[in-house]
């Protein structure tokens, strides 16, 4: 098992030794190219795999069907709806801010991408391996809250303006506690850096120190890639699609394909900040643990959305501010005593 673990090292090593200097500038970037465009085909294949799926449990949790015409039991069927897409009108509206307009769903669905390529697949297996992993995590996934913001800004429509200031006001409120959650495992490990902390986790997942934190985290986290029951951002029997309201074919396709990029992106987060990353008993590799453990926390997302309805706005802010907050806080209070009273055990 171990040679498996150490086969993409190796990899990695072999295309280096084409290089004059493994070590140079170009070996480098040549190294982070290749790592981009795996995480880009990651990003793909699973959002296509994950809108079927998604089909699939919905069909579970409300005892129908589902799919199952198109390809054995149905899996084809997202081939089917991403061709559909490829042929609708690219149609924008006369009115709108053109660059702003476009350049919208580009933003949604090149954030994932960033936040995956410091993600620890597995050991070796990080494209960028950045000693401010979790800051620059979640520096760039911030910036989706102006993507959306200019989406519906972009639109001239009010309904898509609505939606789109819905979207700043749930996912700026959802990121603090989502930011303060991150910090008891900051506290216990002492670094920001994700493949130490994946390291840290060699003996006991963080999950079972951080129980609060982690139930905190899955919250937040399903608000911030706005699905329900927090998906408030489009509510269309409100304020019909959002921010999303004007967009067709292709466009409206990437932010379809953004919203489960992100969902891969913060699950895989949460796996290896709490779950322990790629460790795992020697019975698999190490990067088939990751993707497990990333998978069972979709599938709990994607349960909790067909099982729960959607939240009214203000019971959505209340919840943030008077729940998830001072539960926050208190997660961090604990955390900070309880290495206190550690560190007293052992110095005595």
């Amino acid at each position: 098992m171990d040679a498996i673990n150490n086969l993409p090292v190796k990899i990695a090593d072999v295309i280096r030794g084409l290089f004059a200097d493994p070590n140079s500038i170009w070996a480098d970037l040549t190294m982070t190219l290749i790592g981009m465009i795996l995480v880009i085909v990651v990003i793909v294949v699973a959002a296509l795999f994950l809108v079927i799926l998604e089909r699939k449990v919905a069909g579970w949790a409300s005892q129908r069907p589902g799919p199952n015409r198109l390809g054995p039991r149905g899996w084809f069927q997202t081939i089917a709806d991403a061709l559909k897409l490829l042929g609708k009108e690219d149609f924008t509206p006369g009115n709108a801010d053109k660059v702003m307009y476009k350049i919208a769903p580009m933003f949604v669905f090149g954030i994932p991408i960033l936040t995956l390529a410091i993600v620890p697949f597995g050991y070796g297996m990080t494209v960028i391996d950045l000693e401010l992993g979790i800051f620059f995590y979640l520096g760039v996934t911030s910036v989706s809250t102006l993507a959306f913001l200019m989406a519906g800004w972009s639109s001239n429509n009010k309904y898509s303006l609505v939606g789109g200031m819905r979207a700043v006001a749930q996912m700026i409120s959802y990121e603090i506690p989502l930011i303060f959650s991150l910090l008891g495992v900051v506290m216990l490990t002492q670094t920001f850096n994700l493949t130490k902390i994946v390291e840290a986790q060699a003996t006991i997942p963080f999950i079972f120190l951080q129980p609060l934190a982690f139930i905190i985290f899955l919250i937040c986290g399903q608000a911030e890639v706005n699905r329900a029951p927090f998906d408030l951002l489009e509510a269309d029997q409100e304020i019909i699609a959002g921010p999303f309201t004007e967009y067709s074919g292709l466009r409206w396709g990437l932010f379809y394909l953004g919203e489960y990029a992100n969902l891969v992106a913060m699950c895989a987060l949460a796996a290896t900040v709490f779950l322990g990353g790629w460790q795992g008993p020697a019975i698999l590799p190490g990067v088939a643990w990751f993707w497990l453990k990333v998978g069972l926390l979709i599938f709990v997302s994607m349960w909790v959305r067909w099982t729960f309805p959607r939240i009214r706005i203000d019971h959505l802010m209340h919840f943030a501010w008077k729940v998830l907050l001072p539960l926050a806080l208190l997660n961090i209070l604990l955390t900070g005593l309880g290495i206190y009273i550690y560190q007293l055990v052992i110095g005595g």
